[in-house]
């Protein structure tokens, strides 16, 4: 579905025009009726920059007055992250900040749910594989190369590489004994930015992101990530473009992974980019 985007800024609103027609029809819609629209958004790698160890990860520090800017002046903005809920929010720090008193996180692919308004969150009670795969995995990775580490997420485990010697090197060699142990207990993995991720199927950002447009009524889309995760999202978007409602895709550009900017209407700097695009939406919608 299109490509990367021209990145020209408009000089009445520096809002860049989006490389396709129904880039621009989503665009369009949202500036249109933006009491309708959902501002949705991956965290790692869109919101906060990719680091060697995922703890250390903190939104851009213009994300939050960005995102406090737009939020009042769109129907939603949902932040939706294979992270637990209240480690995005925590690392964002999203809680208690005036503008963003309905600001959804969709933890877990969607399993998990953090409103701002009660500062709660929802889920269902964990997929038994997890267990089992937490106790399988340090077996299995025995013989892993150096700098092979492990991310117990609750709800899911990852395997990182980054800070392997070889980090693509590692993730091939580790790719099909973890898809192996994850079919035995019923999971999947989802591969990303020099991890693999070991979590239950059946939900995904896409699911998320229709689940969160459908909920609220919603009559235009933006979403905007960074990795292969996000790919269910954008065919989320292609599918509610294919039903009426117009939308937005937005890439945050990486020199890791390409498959996002072959399908985007705008793509952008990372998470610097993310920012001034919200910024400059915040400000068009003032």
């Amino acid at each position: 579905m299109g490509s990367h985007t021209d990145a020209t800024p408009d000089p009445l609103d520096h809002l860049p025009t989006p490389a396709t027609e129904a880039g621009r029809e989503g665009l369009d819609g949202l500036l249109a009726d933006p009491g309708r629209a959902v501002i949705a958004l991956d965290f790692d790698g869109t919101l906060a920059e990719i680091v060697p160890d995922p703890d250390q990860a903190r939104a851009h520090p213009g994300a939050v007055p960005a995102l406090a800017a737009l939020a009042p002046k769109v129907a939603s903005v949902a932040v939706i992250t294979g992270r637990p809920a209240e480690v995005a929010v925590h690392h964002g720090g999203f809680a208690g900040v005036p503008g963003l008193e309905h600001l959804v996180v969709l933890g877990h692919y969607g399993a998990e749910r953090w409103d701002a308004a009660t500062g709660a969150v929802t889920a269902p009670a964990p997929h038994p594989g997890v267990a089992a795969v937490r106790a399988e995995l340090p077996g299995l990775l025995a013989g892993a190369p150096d700098g092979t580490r492990t991310e117990d997420k609750g709800r899911s485990v990852a395997v990182h590489t980054r800070r392997a010697a070889d980090p693509q090197a590692a993730f091939e060699a580790l790719r099909a004994p973890l898809t192996g142990l994850a079919a035995r207990h019923g999971l999947i993995v989802e591969p990303g930015r020099m991890v693999l991720e070991l979590r239950p199927p059946g939900m995904d950002k896409g699911a998320a992101l229709l689940d969160h447009v459908e909920g609220i009524g919603a009559g235009a889309v933006l979403y905007a990530g960074d990795d292969l995760g996000d790919l269910p999202a954008y065919s989320a978007v292609d599918r509610l473009r294919t039903e009426g409602t117009p939308g937005l895709l937005v890439c945050s550009g990486s020199d890791e992974v390409t498959e996002l900017r072959k399908r985007a209407d705008v793509e952008v700097d990372g998470p610097a980019g993310v920012v001034a695009l919200l910024g400059a939406l915040a400000r068009r919608l003032a």
